[in-house]
């Protein structure tokens, strides 16, 4: 079973930078997709980022193209996600997100498929 723990959360300025990392345990070989998602306070939830470990596919919300980028090290079973120029309206709490997937050329990206979770790690930015 995977175990997910988020780091990296915290509170910057406005067009500052943050990455957050998201350890990965009692992984074991397969295909699978990881991402990021988001959560404001009376929000939906929201896909971020999302990538496939095959490296066929990687996937970013409009909101955060150009700005954000994921990124994985499977030496250290680890994902990350480097965030630059922040904006106020990205504060959110910031949960990875895990599946086992057979294709590794695409990815949902809709929270209902991911099946382990970490227990996220707040994102404030302000103005």
């Amino acid at each position: 079973q995977v175990q997910l723990v988020e780091s990296g959360g915290g509170s910057v300025q406005a067009g500052g930078s943050l990455r957050l990392s998201c350890a990965v345990f009692g992984y074991a070989y397969g295909s699978y997709c990881m991402g990021w998602f988001r959560q404001a306070p009376g929000k939906e939830r929201e896909g971020v980022a999302i990538l496939s470990n095959g490296g066929g596919y990687t996937y970013y919300a409009d909101s955060v193209k150009g700005r954000f980028t994921i990124s994985q090290d499977n030496a250290k079973n680890t994902l990350y996600l480097q965030m630059n120029s922040l904006k106020p309206e990205d504060t959110a709490m910031y949960t990875c997100a895990h599946y086992w997937t057979s294709n590794t050329g695409y990815c949902y990206t809709g929270a209902s498929r991911f099946n382990a979770w970490g227990q996220g790690t707040q994102v404030t930015v302000s103005s």
